[in-house]
């Protein structure tokens, strides 16, 4: 008797349901060692490291330039001593705006603003702007004062216009302030364009960070951005359509974008120096020890623990009830009531 034949259709006597486990249970592997990867990856993710870009970052190319339709520019100039001077505080006094204070398009005042209220839209205008660079300042290797406390000593020394302050000089303000530098600004272009098709704010700004030691010019620059929007059409109602879309982008908006781009491809260009930061970085250092330094000098000569008095508990921040309710005592004082 012969004995029959396997059949050639068989290739494998492992049912199915087992091979779709085997590539499931494989599947489920492969994820688990890329989510174990993931993690580590992350792990690794520490503070403080390497930062690319860091003077690049936000700069036109003439790329940008081409593609947004910008034919601004903007042109510095920097001491050739500056890594060796470079201030380590700095004070950013008003800028000055000597244009119309009027809302200019196509070089057309559009509005009738009386003197009063000129003066107030040009402070407005170069204020602006002042606050854009000095936010920009701020994030570099520069301790920066405070605007509104820059503003206050230079109201109690009868600073109130470009004229009074041009009397002062560089080392004047530097004593005044108690700075190294003085960043001098004047508005140089702040208005609108408009022909159909094409709309755009121009915002340039000129600046000079002048030394308060022996006022020479440390870093200079001048220029000014475009926002430009063109919307080309051919047929009459595209035209039509667009036209009302480029008008539309002479918001607030668009103006506050081309103040911020001017004041930061200006700062941008200031060379950060390697000197000021190693120095913050010291400071930085020896600031805790000096710290606990006082601690341990204010503590009782006999070393025992002191509790604060009643009163003292009652008026401390940190007791939630006098937070709450500031003006009343909560340890048996007397104070007010509801």
């Amino acid at each position: 008797m012969v004995p029959a034949e396997p059949s050639e259709g068989i290739v494998s006597s492992r049912p199915a349901y087992q091979s779709a486990t085997l590539a499931l249970v494989a599947l489920g592997l492969c994820l688990a060692a890329s989510a174990c990867a993931s993690q580590a990856a992350l792990a690794d993710r520490t503070f403080f490291r390497n930062e690319y870009e860091v003077d690049t970052h936000g700069r036109k190319t003439w790329f940008d330039h081409l593609v947004e339709t910008d034919p601004g520019s903007i042109r510095i100039n920097v001491a050739p001593e500056y890594e060796s001077v470079a201030p380590a505080r700095i004070a950013v006094l008003p800028f000055v705006d000597t244009g119309s204070a009027q809302f200019v398009v196509d070089k057309i005042p559009l509005t009738a603003r009386n003197p009063e209220q000129q003066a107030d839209w040009a402070w407005t205008h170069s204020n602006r702007l002042r606050r854009a660079v000095d936010g920009y300042l701020s994030s570099r290797e520069f301790l920066v004062e405070n605007l509104i406390q820059v503003d206050q000593i230079m109201k109690e020394h009868r600073i109130y216009d470009a004229t009074s302050l041009g009397r002062m000089s560089p080392q004047d303000l530097g004593k005044m302030l108690g700075v190294d530098a003085v960043v001098y600004g004047e508005v140089t272009h702040y208005e609108a364009y408009y022909l159909a098709l094409v709309s755009a704010y121009q915002v340039g700004v000129s600046i000079r960070m002048v030394s308060t030691h022996d006022g020479r010019e440390l870093f200079t620059a001048e220029g000014s951005r475009y926002d430009v929007d063109v919307a080309p059409a051919f047929d009459p109602v595209d035209i039509a359509i667009n036209s009302a879309f480029t008008l539309l982008q002479l918001r607030d908006i668009v103006l506050a974008r081309s103040e911020d781009e001017s004041a930061r491809e200006i700062i941008l260009r200031i060379p950060r120096s390697k000197r000021l930061q190693e120095e913050l970085i010291e400071e930085a250092t020896d600031a805790p020890s000096q710290s606990r330094q006082e601690d341990v000098a204010t503590l009782p000569r006999d070393g025992g623990y002191q509790p604060p008095s009643n009163l003292e508990r009652a008026s401390t921040p940190l007791d939630p009830l006098n937070s709450i309710l500031p003006g009343v005592q909560v340890f048996g004082v007397s104070g007010s009531h509801f």
